[in-house]
């Protein structure tokens, strides 16, 4: 049972008949006692007119999922079947970071009746957003007393990752076409792989003249080639302690997830086979054999109940997974942090184990407002805050410099640019027949 505030006014509005009939004390103590009985006869009267709020069946309808950032409607079916009107606010208890905002709606519902109640909800956090109760106060006709009961409602609504860097993907499917030859600006060059003969002209390089074909005719024959299908893309995510850090309002984990998927499509595109790990002491989620439409749908289930954890990255580990994955050469990415040197020490050591069989490239993202503070320095504060900067900048650039005598390639840039400049160092990749 609870009390509204309309009986808190009517125990208020007992002052009046004190100040003008309480000519004594024992007068206003009794025209008191008076009052305060009226006031509890009329809240007893009132809560026993009131619905019950057990008697109330509750029908939750919601989307499986929803991307970070976007609008879904939750949508709870009240049916009232008990033998009262059902005067009710209804509360309906999502977490907060379901991003319910005022989830208490009034409602009125008359005996063997049901009622929607809609509740937009925009997330602000990745992962399981859930909802386990929905509490019913159903009020009398006068509104002073309610009864309150609490009732299981179930649901649950994953929010995956927002994919933002899907607008950068129509034009790198572009440059592919390109290079793959199916647009009719293609300028065919040396790759990997075979793709067709034609007749020589001024120019081509004389190592591509295809001898046995110019002998079956009149003219000299030459080989083409197009960058080569059906490789081989792991990708390894990083989700130890250094995922956390925050740059530009979003972990370094997002933004590795965005990059992640912004390559597997392109990949996926150009017909290689691509695999994910989310990895740090055990692995935190795993795709694989996974193509097409069902790469991307698999990719963003797993990647969003994922969040880092508060502990450093076994990088001794990293060559089993990549194993367990292929044993064939592959384009293996690994998306991780190369800010200090210390902390890049485990990577390092392993880094000679995946370059003598696998192509590796190492993408890290890098914090704009470092870069950014090398050039503020009108004051003395400023000025060494600029050193840090350029300290931290300097650090980077020396684990850059061992990671590229270790024969792998280093992708670096702020949240925003590295998605698609590690999907233009794939189509790099591709155009030098490195994969």
């Amino acid at each position: 049972m609870t009390v509204s505030g309309r009986f808190t006014l009517l125990i208020a509005l007992g002052v009046v008949p004190i100040v003008l009939l309480g000519r004594s004390q024992a007068a206003a103590g009794g025209i008191l006692a008076l009052w305060l009985l009226l006031s509890v006869g009329l809240g007893l009267l009132d809560l026993a007119l009131a619905g019950s709020p057990r008697a109330v069946r509750l029908e939750r309808r919601l989307p499986a999922r929803v991307r970070l950032g976007e609008t879904v409607t939750s949508l709870l079916y009240v049916t009232n079947s008990g033998s009262r009107r059902l005067r009710a606010l209804v509360r309906d208890a999502w977490q907060p970071s379901a991003g319910a905002g005022n989830n208490r709606t009034p409602l009125s519902v008359p005996t063997g009746e049901r009622r929607l109640v809609s509740l937009p909800l925009t997330p602000f956090r990745r992962g399981e957003r859930r909802v386990d109760r929905v509490t019913i106060r159903s009020y009398g006709p006068l509104g002073l007393w309610a009864r309150q009961a609490t009732l299981e409602a179930p649901g649950r609504i994953r929010v995956l990752p927002p994919f933002n860097a899907r607008k950068h993907l129509p034009s790198r499917i572009t440059r592919l076409k390109e290079l793959d030859g199916r647009t009719s600006v293609l300028v065919r060059g040396q790759g990997t792989e075979f793709d067709s003969l034609r007749e020589y002209v001024r120019g081509d390089d004389v190592r591509s003249i295809d001898w046995r074909a110019t002998a079956r005719h009149n003219d000299v024959v030459v080989r083409t080639w197009r960058p080569e299908r059906d490789r081989r893309v792991v990708i390894v995510i990083d989700t130890g302690r250094t995922s956390a850090a925050r740059i530009d309002n979003e972990t370094r984990l997002d933004t590795a997830f965005e990059a992640a998927l912004l390559l597997a499509a392109l990949a996926s595109k150009a017909g290689d086979r691509v695999d994910m790990v989310a990895f740090d002491r055990r692995v935190r989620g795993r795709v694989q054999g996974a193509q097409g439409a069902e790469l991307l749908s698999r990719m963003v289930d797993t990647l969003a109940v994922i969040d880092p954890e508060l502990l450093e990255m076994d990088w001794a580990g990293v060559p089993a997974q990549v194993r367990a994955i292929t044993s064939q050469r592959a384009l293996v990415v690994l998306l991780t942090s190369i800010d200090a040197a210390g902390a890049s020490t485990g990577l390092l050591a392993v880094l000679p184990q995946l370059t003598r069989r696998h192509t590796v490239v190492v993408a890290s993202v890098t914090d704009p407002t470092t870069v950014q503070a090398t050039h503020e320095r009108a004051d003395r504060e400023q000025v060494y805050r600029a050193a840090a900067a350029e300290r931290a900048l300097l650090d980077v650039a020396r684990v850059a410099a061992a990671i590229r005598q270790q024969g792998a390639d280093v992708v670096t840039g702020p949240p925003a640019d590295l998605p698609p400049r590690l999907a233009d160092h794939y189509l790099a990749l591709k155009l030098a027949g490195r994969l």
